[in-house]
């Protein structure tokens, strides 16, 4: 598997429209940050550029944030695409990814989600907090970067891995029934998820008494990784999905098993996807080869699968 085919969907997805001349995305050392965010950056390697930021959420901690695009000037306006990263990862998780995207002419801006990344796990059942904050992100890019008048506000993308899968469906559109995970984790106490909420459950609990989660209707295209509580997703809950979706599924995924994940969302969606299951793949299939120091200190995420023998999904 290869980041050709994401490449590939979005490109599609997100097709042109305008072709009229816009000023370039910035291209020089940042001026100073807007009021809204700290920037440092950007740094420039292989024709992305890169620049971090700090966004800040109202009365929330600030948002941490990495935004990737082409160093080259732009003629007309970029796509954007919204990286919304699993349980416990952070802006990084998917760096291989995002910088074949920015070489391939979007604009990938991704956040680590508050309270639920590899430093802090204390929000980590939160997804009524984790659903509003891409559009966080995608207000400060639209409002607030040095760069926004270098995108394309009416193509804007989301890719979303695991607990980022569910959240890139939620923020589109998607209303899951949260009550559907007490059946679920009284079958299976083992599963990943069900341990995860039964360590954070208040957090849960809180969401469950949620009428709705956040939506964002500036999202006009999802590619979904391995999604997160996918048996949660109804054909009502998902009847405003009705994006083109292109949905990636781990043959062998250790860690959110058929047929309760991936499959829930493939038969529910309105439209139906362009559905991708790769055999012998693992849950962390979907993520860079880990660095000496991650497979060190994250052996599960590092562990081979099945599908050692072929390049990972984030491999160029």
């Amino acid at each position: 598997m290869s980041t050709a085919a994401l490449i590939a969907a979005a490109s599609i997805l997100l097709a042109p429209s305008a072709t009229a001349a816009t000023p370039s995305l910035p291209q020089a050392a940042p001026q100073s940050p807007p009021q809204s965010a700290a920037q440092v950056g950007p740094t420039i390697r292989d024709g992305v550029a890169f620049s971090r930021l700090t966004v800040r959420d109202g009365d929330q901690p600030a948002i941490e944030a990495g935004v990737w695009y082409p160093a080259e000037a732009a003629t007309a306006p970029r796509p954007l695409i919204v990286v919304s990263h699993g349980n416990g990862g952070d802006f990084r998780s998917h760096r291989d990814t995002v910088q074949a995207l920015a070489k391939a002419g979007f604009v990938v801006a991704a956040l680590t989600h508050t309270g639920d990344n590899w430093r802090d796990q204390s929000r980590a059942t939160d997804v009524v907090g984790r659903t509003r904050q891409p559009s966080v992100l995608i207000d400060h890019m639209l409002g607030q970067w040095e760069g926004r008048t270098g995108i394309d506000a009416e193509r804007i993308g989301a890719f979303g891995f695991s607990a980022g899968g569910f959240t890139v469906l939620a923020a589109a559109g998607g209303n899951p029934d949260l009550t559907r995970m007490v059946d679920h984790c009284r079958a299976n106490p083992g599963f990943y998820d069900c341990r995860l909420v039964g360590r954070y459950s208040e957090t849960m609990n809180n969401s469950q008494g949620a009428p709705r989660l956040p939506h964002d209707a500036r999202l006009k295209a999802l590619v979904v990784a391995a999604p997160a509580l996918g048996f949660t997703f109804t054909r009502a809950g998902l009847a405003n999905v009705n994006q083109p979706v292109q949905l990636w599924q781990a043959g062998a995924d250790q860690i959110l098993p058929a047929p309760f994940y991936a499959e829930p969302v493939r038969d529910a969606l309105p439209r139906p996807p362009e559905y991708k299951r790769i055999d012998g793949a693992g849950h962390f299939d979907f993520m860079p080869p880990c660095s000496p120091e991650l497979a060190a200190n994250a052996p599960m995420i590092c562990a081979p699968t099945q599908a050692s023998t072929a390049p990972r999904f984030m491999n160029a």
